[in-house]
């Protein structure tokens, strides 16, 4: 039995976001889902242009997880975009 997750500090969305690509039918797509933690720690990193360390600490997680959750959510938004799926920001 795995430890429990801890809690993350996340920006909160008013709703979930969908991106899908153009002349597709979402209901003919696959859909990657990012999770409220993994969207976080690449907005952190990638647009405000913080250190893994400093995402850490606004976080409240340790900088290990940080990178863990930037590696999982750019896979998952590059294979989306590569393949051709829906993206969905789940909401917190």
């Amino acid at each position: 039995m795995g430890r429990c997750k801890k809690e993350r500090k996340c920006r909160r969305l008013k709703d979930e976001l969908v991106y899908k690509p153009i002349g597709i039918p979402a209901r003919l797509l696959l859909t990657n889902e990012i999770e409220p933690d993994e969207f976080e720690s690449m907005r952190l990193c990638d647009m405000d242009g913080k250190s893994q360390i400093e995402a850490a600490e606004k976080m409240k997680i340790s900088r290990g997880t940080v990178q863990r959750l930037l590696i999982s959510g750019r896979a998952k938004l590059m294979d989306a975009i590569l393949s051709n799926k829906t993206i969905k920001i789940k909401n917190n």
